[in-house]
């Protein structure tokens, strides 16, 4: 089942640190999407893992989006204040025997895996050992053997089947943290977004999210993952390195090499600010340029 309604996309950085050209990447083509087909794009800050938050680097990211050009429509939401929201939804899935405790280590689980798409398939250890107390332990939810399949907008049809590439896998942690793979499949919905442009890393966690909204009965995104902006050595870029920092001072340079990485048309060459470039780019945005 897919949204019915007028597009509305999202882009979702974890405040981990300065905004970097791996991440103005996906934002650049989430936004210009969103643009192209008149529609509405909301900005939410990932930062569910609390511990990894970096104080400041919000505040950070929304300044240097703006400086860019980028324009949200509705006001941005923090994922560590919707704690509540998260804790009815855990509620529920274990009322309906879908979740349950596992104590295991990840010692433990290496040792009797097998090797999955992301490393070890979570061998089902705790899957009736029926712990009665969740407190300091992982939740997990209950996988079978059914096949997920989704059509990417740029990379194609993917399918899993999850009890076997992926294994029962964590929807909270035991430090008490909600797991992305639920925070971010609860968000969307909460927000009624329908399409998801983002990064090809998270390709591979898209079955489980799609698993997921059929268990809580929510309409599935259609979903794009842009490919990864690596380095020299084939990497990832990251908020760790610190050599590809997107500059709020010189915005146009930034956008124009993402708008390239993306393999869109060259702009013209008498473009002067951001304001212009989006103009630009809204009528002239190809998603299958990319492919």
């Amino acid at each position: 089942m897919l949204f019915l309604m007028r597009y509305r996309g999202r882009f979702a950085p974890s405040p981990t640190g300065s905004l970097h050209f791996g991440s103005l990447v996906a934002a650049v083509a989430s936004y210009a999407d969103a643009l192209h087909h008149q529609g509405n794009w909301l900005v939410r800050m990932e930062d569910v893992d609390e511990g990894r938050t970096v104080k400041g680097s919000a505040d950070d990211i929304l300044h240097t989006l703006e400086a860019l050009g980028f324009e949200w429509d509705e006001p941005v939401i923090f994922q560590s204040q919707q704690k509540a929201r998260y804790a009815d939804v855990l509620a529920w899935l274990a009322e309906q025997g879908l979740t349950y405790a596992c104590s295991c280590s990840r010692r433990e689980i290496a040792a009797h895996a097998t090797s999955g798409i992301e490393g070890p398939v979570y061998p089902g250890t705790c899957r009736h050992a029926r712990i009665e107390d969740p407190t300091g332990k992982a939740i997990r939810l209950r996988t079978d053997a059914e096949e997920i399949c989704f059509e990417d907008r740029i990379q194609g049809r993917h399918c899993q089947i999850l009890s076997r590439d992926v294994g029962d896998f964590v929807v909270r942690r035991a430090d008490g943290y909600t797991a992305y793979q639920l925070a971010v499949v609860v968000d969307d919905a909460d927000q009624h977004i329908n399409r998801v442009v983002r990064g090809a890393d998270l390709l591979v966690s898209t079955p489980r999210q799609i698993y997921e909204q059929k268990r809580l009965g929510l309409p599935h995104p259609t979903y794009a993952h842009v490919p990864l902006a690596r380095d020299e050595q084939g990497r990832k870029l990251s908020k760790q390195d610190r050599a590809h920092p997107v500059s709020a001072a010189a915005p146009l340079p930034g956008l124009l090499s993402a708008w390239h990485f993306l393999r869109q048309a060259p702009p013209p060459s008498d473009l002067d600010n951001p304001r212009e470039f989006w103009k630009w780019a809204a009528n002239n945005w190809s998603i299958a340029n990319i492919i």
